[in-house]
């Protein structure tokens, strides 16, 4: 069969900085073929305009009917992006049968923040039995909240054995604001309250922007006569339905990277690999063992929250090519430092705002002394107005003053604490900010040029005059400044590289003992004690700044970095190449001799024989499976059953504690005929 005449993938990847897409066929080897592929910047305010934009680019460069195209797949760095970041929209947490005190386990109440949280009695034991259930309170605050809020997360204690009282709520909820409300039993069947709300609580915020997302998407796939079903990869690199993501948001954060995984092993064949993938925003770092990605069984940990979603066993750091530069304090020779945060390079936005970002950056340079402020600028996201509800007047008064043209930081603040306003405005996902990146360092040097490098250079300039200890100047020359910053980079990805083979070694300080290893590297003195470390296994560097940041790896981590021909779209690629794969559970208790109950999805029921509710349990979890397989994107689903027991022996008899059974069912999406 030619490529012709074979079924079209398209692949999409929305990432912090640029849109990927790539158009694959089936035909053209064991592995297919790439017809063609393209990259356009991610407009945050409209997302539509950079997926339209790569994905044309494509079309055009494939000279292919848009109609042959029976398969549409989309990974996205969106929702990790925003846990590392602390965005998300404002949501309500109610909890049911929880005390106030619980607000402090499992990193919850930093979660939470200023958002509010609601407090109900109620919720079930661990065998599912329930206590009284009083929403009064709940009902009385939804009329205030529904005003200040774009979603609820409802979390009720031990629901996981019996969600009636999450359901209530969520009903409730529903019938007096109609907003989106996530519930916990929906999206874990740990035990783990505290982390279970969590977990519920991050979903609720991704809501609207992972909405946002297939919304765009659909729509621009519409008007291009693109009649194909789409599916998101999820952080476990399985594909499911847009429909089922929309759901389930929280099950998409480090989708980018899960998708780079699937992409790296089937570009490189390698089945042992360490795969590091620089981006924008973060480096996300994991392990390909026997050609399958390592699986965190305790739920993904991003932005420091560990969630209970189950995901790729991989390390995310807040370190790319658009990571903010900044100087250590009180040093005499500070290091240069990167990230967490990203900012808008100012050679992006000397390309898309012109002499509005330039005059104020020459102005600058022009006064007579430094200011920690120099070189940065504030501009509007553009996301609608609506998700700037419940902001503080302090708030909402120096959001008013940005628009959609920067603005100079130093013109725009007046007081030290205005910097801190400012900063919750960009934890909002309202503003974003403009500085100095490693990208506008790789600019200044050439090696970089799709944006503006006369901005770039302002920008390095600017740093470059910065102080150290001595009040000397930091740099002599943008030139100077650049390299120091790309170096640092290189360094810093060596760091991670080896932080996460420690860690998944299961040595303590790992991230102490790589910085310790990569600075004897890099340092012409290395010390009385002589330490050296290697890798087992080559990196595959992924990502479009992986040939330039990656190239002096080798030598710090001990072993080869290869980088694909195809490194600059692997996420694109892996969402087209995967399978569908749900999973469904149940658990059988016996609250009382003689008494079975088996809880699954969202019913509990009662057996007299063991037997008997084993049975059950494994025709329920065949059911759901299958139902979620077909909701996921599949049908042609393949589903294995595995049970596992607890169980006791007292006086030469067995005794049943508990049993889990457990359904996955996985399958080829479904493609348009």
């Amino acid at each position: 069969m030619t490529a012709k005449s074979s079924p079209l993938f398209l692949g999409i990847d929305t990432g912090g900085t640029y849109t990927d897409a790539v158009l694959w066929s089936e035909a053209g080897g064991a592995n297919g073929k790439v017809l063609a592929k393209a990259k356009a910047l991610t407009t945050r305010h409209d997302l539509a305009v950079g997926i339209s934009g790569a994905v044309d680019a494509v079309l055009q460069k494939a000279a292919t009917d848009p109609a042959a195209i029976k398969l549409v797949s989309m990974s996205t760095t969106l929702a990790t992006n925003a846990l590392v970041e602390g965005q998300g929209g404002r949501v309500a947490l109610v909890m049911i049968g929880f005390s106030e005190g619980d607000l402090a386990r499992d990193g919850l109440k930093a979660a939470l923040g200023t958002d509010p949280v609601v407090f109900c009695p109620g919720g079930h034991d661990v065998h599912g039995n329930a206590a009284k259930l009083d929403l009064s309170g709940l009902e009385a605050a939804l009329a205030g909240l529904g005003a200040s809020v774009s979603g609820f997360a409802v979390c009720a204690y031990f629901a996981t054995r019996n969600p009636a009282h999450e359901l209530s709520a969520r009903n409730l909820i529903r019938g007096i604001t109609g907003l989106p409300v996530t519930a916990s039993h929906e999206l874990s069947a740990k035990l783990g309250g505290p982390r279970r709300a969590l977990t519920t609580l991050l979903n609720a915020r991704l809501i609207s922007m992972i909405d946002r997302l297939v919304a765009a998407t659909e729509g621009f796939l519409a008007a291009r006569g693109i009649a194909a079903p789409l599916m998101v990869v999820r952080g476990d690199g399985a594909l499911v339905s847009a429909a089922f993501a929309r759901q389930r948001p929280i099950e998409t954060i480090l989708s980018g990277p899960a998708a780079s995984l699937v992409g790296a092993r089937h570009m490189t064949g390698l089945d042992n690999a360490v795969v590091s993938d620089i981006g924008g925003t973060t480096t996300d770092v994991a392990v390909l063992d026997q050609g399958r990605p390592r699986l965190d069984p305790e739920g993904a940990t991003v932005g420091g929250f560990r969630t209970m979603v189950e995901a790729v066993a991989m390390r995310t750091f807040g370190l790319g090519g658009d990571s903010e530069v900044t100087l250590e304090d009180g040093a005499l020779n500070p290091r240069i430092l990167l990230g967490p945060r990203r900012l808008v390079p100012l050679a992006l936005a000397g390309m898309m705002h012109g002499e509005a970002v330039t005059v104020e950056l020459e102005r600058q340079i022009r006064a007579a002394n430094p200011s920690r402020m120099d070189g940065r600028l504030a501009v509007r996201t553009g996301v609608p107005e609506r998700l700037a509800a419940g902001l503080t007047g302090a708030e909402a008064k120096l959001y008013e003053l940005i628009g959609s043209t920067p603005l100079a930081v130093d013109r725009l603040l007046t007081s030290n604490a205005q910097n801190a306003t400012l900063n919750r405005l960009v934890s909002r996902g309202l503003v974003h900010v403009a500085g100095f990146t490693p990208s506008d360092a790789a600019h200044v040097l050439g090696k970089q040029a799709n944006w503006d490098a006369a901005t770039a250079r302002l920008g390095a300039e600017l740093f470059a005059r910065k102080r150290d200890g001595r009040g000397q100047a930091i740099a002599a020359t943008p030139e100077a400044i650049s390299e120091r910053v790309l170096t640092t980079l290189t360094r810093l990805s060596a760091e991670v590289i080896l932080e996460t083979a420690f860690a998944e070694d299961g040595l303590d300080g790992a991230a102490t003992v790589a910085h310790a290893l990569v600075q004897r590297a890099v340092d012409s003195h290395p010390g009385i004690a002589r330490l050296s470390v290697a890798l087992d296994r080559p990196v595959i560097g992924l990502g479009a700044s992986a040939p330039l940041h990656y190239a002096g790896l080798p030598p710090l981590v001990g072993h080869d970095c290869v980088v694909p021909e195809d490194t600059d779209v692997a996420n694109a690629l892996g969402a087209v190449v995967g399978q569908v794969r749900v999973s469904a559970e149940a658990r059988v208790s016996q609250p009382q001799e003689g008494l079975f109950r088996v809880a699954s999805g969202e019913s509990v029921r009662d057996f007299n024989d063991e037997a008997a509710a084993i049975a059950a349990a494994e025709t329920d979890v065949r059911a759901i499976a299958a139902g979620r397989a077909r909701d996921a994107g599949t049908d042609s689903a393949e589903i294995e059953i595995a049970s596992e027991f607890r169980v006791s022996t007292v006086e030469g008899q067995r005794m049943f504690i508990e049993a889990h059974v457990v359904a996955v069912a996985s399958g080829r999406p479904r493609i348009a005929v």
